[in-house]
């Protein structure tokens, strides 16, 4: 599978579950101990993630089908199952890489931008604003953002990082309803400091 086809299947997960209505919890569920949280790490690209308490582990599903030589599924979280009903946005974590090769003439992150503009577009999804840089620990990336309005109470958001690293496109996808809720999925990410070398 393919970045692309993972990026419009995380779409659809997320749409069709906030098109259906879920009974709302009485009481919500208690957090974790800081021990007790989940965190994803990837030692090949240098970062980490806490999995939210709560969300759903869908990396296994999604990485079916992958062909590793093109790319790979790194992590898939929902906030809930993708086939839950809900009334509001599934809001998702997806890290994925593909080979920079499958895209010829790519040098830098920007370059991924053009395709991954025309893909969320292509799905109904608005560009919300300009692409900007920003640095996380001491890795430069690119961020594109967009939204979807689904009715008059529901909007889509989602933003894309891109790191290039190791010959590899690195892509960081956090869907939620709204863009404080985006950036606050963003704020998880973290990149560990190279190790000093012994002498």
């Amino acid at each position: 599978m393919n970045l692309r086809a993972v990026l419009l299947l995380v779409v659809a997960l997320s749409l069709s579950s906030a098109a259906q209505v879920q009974k709302k919890r009485s009481t919500p569920p208690a957090k974790p101990a800081e021990s007790d949280t989940t965190i994803y790490r990837n030692a090949t690209f240098g970062f980490h993630y806490p999995i939210p308490y709560g969300w759903v582990d869908r990396t296994k599903e999604m990485q079916e089908g992958n062909d590793s030589s093109r790319g790979e599924v790194l992590l898939a979280i929902f906030e809930r199952p993708p086939q839950a009903a809900g009334d509001t946005i599934n809001s998702a974590v997806v890290i994925a890489t593909e080979r920079v090769t499958a895209y010829p003439g790519l040098k830098k992150a920007e370059d991924y931008l053009g395709p991954l503009a025309e893909l969320t577009t292509s799905k109904g999804f608005k560009p919300d604003g300009d692409l900007s840089e920003l640095e996380i620990g001491s890795q430069r990336m690119v961020r594109a953002d967009f939204s979807k309005a689904l009715n008059d109470k529901l909007t889509m958001h989602q933003a894309t990082l891109v790191l290039l690293s190791k010959g590899q496109i690195v892509s960081f996808t956090f869907i939620a309803d709204s863009l404080d809720a985006v950036n606050d999925l963003i704020d998880g990410l973290s990149f560990s400091s190279p190790k000093p070398k012994a002498k």
